[in-house]
């Protein structure tokens, strides 16, 4: 019980890796409220028995209403997790100006107005914690026409480094997890060919869980990683490790 009477939101925590995070935080003993774009996604969460708020993050004075909430429903807050994010294709010849803000409106400026919203409350709780759900794409990674999305995953690290400079003075922590090929809903309607053909790419030889995130976020958000900030784990299955395709063959035959 890493995060026994600990107090988390989960920013985008109603599906796919936000609600294997939330999942794990509760398993973990923390009292969880997480939040989703849309009504439906917030029913089902409480289906689950999550408590669950509406939440576009693109808004900061609906961050701070929607942190505000969260943190009177649980008397406090010790623990934010950022989750929020969309991945939409586009190849740069198509890309529009519009695209290209709009992914940046929520995966880097959506975690800006939450981190702003919940930093009040942080302040007056002890091992406060944030961790943002990053990615391999873009910090080390790349993959054709998911430019932008990479683009914004580089600037959340970016924004994790100093921030966690400009944090500490304030007891507050930040760390980021880095996903590789995680099986959520939107992964899954790829088809078994695809997930066949990318559990193959994986050293370990199957797809991660939102559950496996889950496990990493519990564990920055915990005492144990008191002294851990500005850093991230990469979540992959040894994806990102063979030098090439051949160097996995090698190892099957």
């Amino acid at each position: 019980m890493l995060l026994e009477q600990r107090k988390a939101i989960v920013i985008g925590g109603t599906i796919g890796i936000g609600a294997g995070i939330a999942k794990v935080l509760r398993e973990q003993g923390a009292q969880v409220i997480v939040t989703g774009v849309t009504e439906e996604e917030c029913e089902s969460a409480e289906q689950s028995g999550f408590k669950a708020l509406q939440l576009d993050v693109r808004k900061l004075d609906e961050c701070r209403k929607v942190v505000e909430q969260a943190a009177q429903k649980l008397s406090g807050l010790d623990i934010v997790a950022c989750n929020a994010g969309v991945y939409p294709q586009s190849s740069i010849e198509e890309m529009s100006d519009e695209d290209f803000d709009a992914i940046f409106n929520i995966n880097v400026k959506g975690m800006l107005h939450v981190v702003r919203a919940a930093m009040p409350h942080l302040e007056h709780t002890e091992n406060a914690a944030i961790v943002v759900t990053s990615s391999i794409t873009g910090n080390i990674t790349g993959y054709p026409r998911w430019a932008h999305y990479g683009a914004t995953k580089a600037a959340q690290m970016g924004f994790v480094r100093s921030a966690a400079i400009e944090l500490a003075p304030k007891g507050i922590r930040i760390n980021a997890v880095l996903p590789g090929n995680i099986l959520t809903p939107g992964l899954k309607a790829m088809g078994e060919e695809y997930l066949t053909q990318m559990a193959r790419s994986v050293p370990m030889g199957t797809l991660g869980t939102p559950e496996d995130i889950g496990g990493a976020v519990a564990f920055l958000a915990s005492p144990p990683a008191r002294y851990v900030t500005g850093q991230s784990i990469i979540v992959d299955g040894g994806q990102i490790l063979p030098e090439s395709p051949e160097a996995l063959e090698e190892l099957r035959a």
